[in-house]
């Protein structure tokens, strides 16, 4: 009963192939003991299998006999051959390296990083400037992941909705990743966004804490913003998207135009339509904006120190309630720009004797002589 052995498969054997394929250095005749005891018949090279064995289909199934046997453990690990000398080239392009620096300052900053899907629901891209039919998938997941997603937000504002469900009420999220405008590849733009909900932190014996606020958001997109490279002047303008908080929010920009980033409290109607419990602040900042340095260096230039006293003074001026404080910043500072070396507001105070309509802002200028020290009549 039963059918003949099939040992009429038989395969070469090379006792060479063994260094080139393992890597391991194994004697020919302990190679030949080691199938004969494996039940292969030997006859000259020539390696005959067993019939229990049909997973042996050809030469390098020999060697990985042999090795199986000889025992992988005594491999020794050795550095792959390298084709040029000295130092090789940095493999990572300007703005992957940017996306480095921006995830590890956004972790020293405290921030927990997310990896969202990059799809999102119809209601969801249309509450961020998207949802219409060239960012809509023709397979879909579901029906919740319908779009692509127009900005880093939304994914990180439904994180935060998971989150709260959960019983985590104070939280600081960041994503890095791209945004999508459009079906092609050039409608595409990496952004990092910053989520901030809830309060600064929990209940604490030695001091409180307190809701987060869109200063909050302006410090950390700052942070971010420096790390990067991005020049230390810029300005601060308005009119942003219709899901930032009116007045509570601003673009940060190299003139009207190029703007780097934004930062602000999300609208309340936002937050209400993607069912999270506020307050909550955020910022976007778009990497591939930020100027490039014109001459990459690695030592820093020569620090220059004034031994002349700086001087500060302070001055309160009375305008229209609708001029922006930017408006008297960039006046004040244009008035002397080789002796004024700093403008910034410290206060404002609106109604009582001001009168309606206006309002006080308060400024200090400092004055940094580089010729002689000043004197109250030069000051004056």
């Amino acid at each position: 009963a039963g059918a003949i052995p099939d040992h009429s498969r038989a395969y070469r054997l090379d006792t060479d192939r063994v260094q080139s394929l393992v890597g391991m250095e194994i004697p020919a005749e302990e190679q030949r003991k080691t199938l004969t005891a494996l039940g292969f018949e030997l006859d000259g090279d020539m390696a005959h299998v067993p019939s229990w064995r049909p997973d042996v289909l050809g030469e390098a199934d020999l060697v990985e006999e042999v090795a199986r046997i000889a025992s992988l453990t005594k491999l020794q690990g050795k550095p792959l051959p390298r084709t040029t000398t000295g130092v090789p080239k940095a493999i990572l392009t300007p703005m992957q390296k940017r996306e480095q620096i921006a995830r590890r300052t956004m972790a020293s900053l405290g921030y927990n990083e997310c990896v969202t899907y990059s799809f999102i629901d119809r209601k969801s891209a249309e509450l961020f400037g998207g949802g219409d039919d060239a960012t809509m998938l023709e397979n879909p997941i579901s029906s919740d992941m319908s779009h692509m997603r127009p900005d880093l937000l939304a994914g990180l504002l439904q994180a935060a909705k998971r989150n709260q469900a959960r019983g985590f009420s104070d939280m600081a999220l960041f994503e890095v990743g791209p945004a999508f405008h459009g079906g092609e590849p050039e409608e595409q733009n990496l952004q990092v966004a910053g989520l901030l909900v809830g309060r600064t932190g929990p209940k604490d014996l030695h001091g409180s804490s307190r809701s987060v606020d869109l200063f909050d958001a302006k410090a950390d997109v700052e942070a971010v913003l420096a790390a990067l490279g991005a020049p230390a002047k810029v300005q601060i303008l308005r009119d942003g998207s219709n899901w930032w908080h009116p007045g509570r929010h601003g673009r940060i920009c190299l003139g009207p135009k190029k703007m780097l980033g934004v930062f602000g409290e999300v609208h309340p109607k936002t937050l209400a339509e993607m069912d999270v419990k506020g307050p909550a602040v955020a910022f976007t900042i778009w990497p591939a904006e930020i100027p490039m340095p014109r001459n990459a260096s690695a030592t820093r230039p020569a620090l220059h120190l004034n031994d002349l006293q700086a001087v500060e003074r302070d001055f309160a001026f009375v305008v229209d309630a609708n001029v922006e404080a930017l408006t008297l910043v960039n006046a004040a500072a244009g008035a002397d720009k080789a002796l004024i070396e700093n403008v910034h507001v410290f206060d404002e105070f609106i109604g009582g004797s001001v009168g309606e309509g206006k309002k006080s802002l308060a400024i200090t200028v400092r004055l940094q002589p580089t010729d002689a020290t000043l004197t109250e009549k030069d000051i004056e």
